[in-house]
């Protein structure tokens, strides 16, 4: 059973043979200043060198970090890992054919993650419709458009701009609009089989 919650978070109930795994936050401190993003505001901030952060998942090639100094979550580009006395990850690397954009767009949609739920958006059932519109440069626009799991959801915006950050990072495309739309509603049927198997619902 699964029923929405505060901003989306989603309440699992697994069967008896579902195996939970519980993951203890990793604490660092940061070895040099660092851009980060605040959730679920969007708001760019500097973190600076020495402040302890502690890491509380670490999905899609981004870090979502709880900030003691700053009173909340914040998310950390996987280019910045180094700051976490991580290796930095490259941007993901495509296993579409060359030229085949758009499953190169579905792949990074692919790496976003609401920092809450350790199901991508797509999995997640979030992702409505994707369309690649040529532009008059030769250039690519990429537009998405995509619901949450509950409309109140605070995390929108900082889902919304990780994922355009991303599609930007995709060769030939200069511009990137996610849209939130909320028509249909998003239910946990819309979950794929295995996003639902990652989460443990029968």
């Amino acid at each position: 059973m699964l029923a929405p919650g505060w901003c989306g978070a989603l309440e699992l109930h697994p069967s008896p043979k579902t195996k939970v795994t519980v993951t203890t936050m990793e604490r660092v401190e940061l070895k040099r200043e660092v851009e980060a993003v605040q959730i679920p505001a969007g708001v760019k901030t500097t973190l600076e060198k020495g402040c302890e952060v502690f890491i509380m998942q670490s999905l899609g090639g981004t870090y979502t970090v709880e900030v003691p100094a700053h009173y909340g979550l914040f998310r950390i580009a996987g280019k910045d890992a180094d700051a976490l006395g991580k290796t930095p990850q490259e941007a993901a690397s495509s296993g579409a054919r060359d030229g085949d954009l758009e499953a190169m767009v579905w792949e990074q949609l692919r790496t976003c993650y609401d920092p809450e739920i350790p199901v991508n958006i797509v999995e997640l059932g979030l992702v409505y419709g994707m369309e690649v519109k040529p532009m008059a440069d030769g250039s690519q626009r990429v537009e998405v458009k995509m619901t949450l799991t509950a409309q109140g959801c605070g995390m929108g915006a900082s889902i919304a701009y990780d994922a355009r950050q991303k599609l930007l990072s995709i060769p030939g495309v200069s511009e990137a609009e996610v849209e939130l739309v909320w028509d249909p509603p998003w239910t946990p049927q819309m979950i794929s089989p295995e996003g639902r198997a990652r989460l443990g619902i029968d």
